[in-house]
C-alpha cells in the first residue's frame, strides 16, 4: 500500500508540470485545434475534493434566468425523463467496478477509485427510479415516490405509447404505464439484451425512441480506454444499437463511438445526434469529447483513430481500412469534459436564441489539469448545424477553490419549457426557468 501512495504522489508531482490550456472552451467548435499526442510516465490526474452545496446555494445561470431546486435529497440521480402529464422520472444508479476490468488496476485505477469514493459512487447502486411530482406547478416537486425498484443500474428511459422502456446496464426492459401512475410493478419485461458484465467498463446505457416511435436506439460505451481489456470484449460496444419495435429485431446502428450517452433528434432535420467521451492519456487537450450527427452504418474511429483519421499509435494491431472510413465528428466539446447529457430545446419559454439549440451536461474531468467540464453548455444551431460560440449556460458546480459542489449529468426540458438538470453528486434536480 505504501508503494501505491508513493506512486500516487509521484503522479501528482509529475502532472502538475504538464497542465492543459486554462481556456474553458479550448477544444470546442467544428474545427478544434489538435495538438500532437503527448506521453508521460504516469497519467495526468486531478481528483478534486467534494464539498457539496451549501444551504441555499445553486449553480449560476445567465442573467434573466432563475435556478431552483426542483427536487433534492436524491440518491445519485443520473438521468431524467419528463412524462406527458409533467411528472419527472429520475434514474438513481451508481458504478459497480469489475475485478476483471484492467482499467481498475494500477495508478489510473487507483485515482478512478479515489474519485468514485469522493463523489459517492463507490457504494451499492440504488437501482431504482423515483417519480417527482410538482402538483401545484410552482417549480418544486412536493412528492417523491419509488416508481420502479430492483433494477440493474438503470439509466436511460423513454415512453412509447403505453410502454415505458428503461435501459439497464445489460439491456432494455419495459413496463406498462398508465398516465398519472406513481409506481409500476415488478422489474420489467426484457425487450432486448445489450453488451454488459462481467467487465462493463462504461456501464451507463441510454435509450430513446425515434421521432416516429417505431424504433428504439440504445447507447453502449466501450469496455476500456483503447481496447485495453482485449478487442474480444468490445464486440457490440462503443456503438449505438437500433431496435425495431414491430419486428423485435436489434442491430448495431453505428460504431467507433467510445462512450455515447446523450441521444436526441435535431428538430429541423430529424437527424440523430449524440455526445461522446473520448479516450485518455494522450494529452490534457487531446482529443476533444464531441457532439456529432450519427449516420446509419457510420464508423467514428474508436479505438484506432480519433477526430477522423488521426491514428492512435498505441492501438495494436491497427485497422487501416476502418480508419480510412472514420467519420470526423461535427463539433468538439473540449477534452476530458465527460459530456453526457444532451437535449435539443424545442419549447418557447426561453429567449428565441435558444430555440433549436442543444444543451449538454458535462460531468467533468478527473484526468486533466486544470479541470474541465463541470457545467451545462449550450450550443446554438442554425440550419440543422451547430454554431459558435458555445455558451456556458449553468456553472458553479466547482466552487472558487475548484472543489466539487455537484456534477451535472442528464438534461431535459419540462412541460413548461424549463431546463431540468440531474446533479448526481449534489443529489439534486435543478430547474432553470426564465425569471418573471
Amino acid at each position: 500500500m505504501k508503494t501505491v501512495y508513493l506512486a500516487a504522489a509521484a503522479a501528482i508531482a509529475l502532472t502538475s508540470c504538464s497542465a492543459g490550456s486554462p481556456d474553458p472552451f479550448v477544444g470546442f467548435g467544428p474545427n478544434p485545434p489538435l495538438k500532437g499526442p503527448t506521453k508521460s510516465l504516469l497519467p495526468t490526474v486531478g481528483v478534486p475534493d467534494v464539498v457539496g452545496w451549501p444551504a441555499g446555494a445553486a449553480p449560476t445561470a445567465p442573467p434573466g434566468f432563475v435556478v431552483t431546486r426542483f427536487a433534492q435529497g436524491l440518491d445519485h440521480p443520473r438521468w431524467l425523463l419528463v412524462l406527458p402529464n409533467g411528472d419527472v422520472l429520475a434514474a438513481l444508479s451508481a458504478s459497480v467496478p469489475s475485478p476483471a476490468d484492467k482499467m481498475n488496476q494500477g495508478i489510473k485505477g487507483f485515482f478512478q477509485k479515489m474519485l468514485m469514493k469522493k463523489v459517492g459512487s463507490a457504494k451499492p447502486s440504488p437501482n431504482r427510479i423515483v417519480l417527482l411530482r410538482d402538483a401545484d406547478g410552482d417549480g418544486v416537486a412536493e412528492t417523491k415516490t419509488n416508481f420502479a425498484t430492483g433494477l440493474n443500474q438503470p439509466f436511460g428511459m423513454t415512453l412509447v405509447g403505453g410502454l415505458l422502456y428503461v435501459a439497464n446496464s445489460d439491456g432494455v426492459v419495459a413496463f406498462p404505464y398508465q398516465p398519472g401512475a406513481t409506481a409500476v410493478p415488478g422489474r420489467g419485461t426484457k425487450v432486448f439484451d445489450l453488451p454488459g458484465p462481467p467487465i462493463n467498463h462504461h456501464w451507463t446505457k441510454n435509450v430513446v425512441a425515434s421521432p416516429d416511435q417505431t424504433k428504439l436506439y440504445a447507447t453502449v460505451g466501450s469496455n476500456s480506454n483503447i481496447g485495453d481489456n482485449g478487442m474480444e470484449n468490445e464486440v457490440g460496444r462503443a456503438a449505438i444499437w437500433e431496435y425495431d419495435i414491430a419486428t423485435a429485431r436489434a442491430r448495431v446502428y453505428a460504431t467507433g463511438i467510445r462512450n455515447p450517452n446523450g441521444l436526441d433528434f435535431e428538430p429541423t432535420t430529424g437527424a440523430m445526434w449524440t455526445v461522446s467521451n473520448e479516450r485518455d492519456e494522450i494529452g490534457n487537450d487531446l482529443p476533444p469529447d464531441y457532439l456529432t450527427s450519427v449516420k446509419a452504418g457510420g464508423f467514428y474511429g474508436w479505438p484506432y483513430s480519433y477526430w477522423g483519421q488521426n491514428v492512435d499509435k498505441r492501438v495494436k494491431p491497427q485497422n487501416p481500412s476502418l480508419v480510412a472510413s472514420a467519420i470526423k465528428p461535427d463539433y468538439g466539446l473540449g477534452a476530458h469534459t465527460a459530456s453526457l447529457g444532451l437535449t435539443f430545446y424545442r419549447a418557447d419559454a426561453f429567449p428565441a436564441s435558444y430555440k433549436g439549440g442543444a444543451f449538454i451536461g458535462q460531468h467533468g474531468s478527473w484526468n486533466r489539469k486544470p479541470l474541465s467540464g463541470y457545467q451545462v453548455v449550450f450550443v446554438p444551431f442554425a440550419g440543422g448545424r451547430p454554431q459558435v460560440p458555445p455558451q456556458a449556460f449553468l456553472t458553479g458546480f466547482l466552487n472558487a477553490n475548484d472543489k466539487i459542489q455537484g456534477r451535472p449529468v442528464g438534461v431535459v426540458v419540462d412541460t413548461k419549457g424549463a431546463l431540468l438538470v440531474a446533479d448526481d453528486v449534489g443529489g439534486i434536480v435543478w430547474r432553470v426557468a426564465p425569471a418573471r
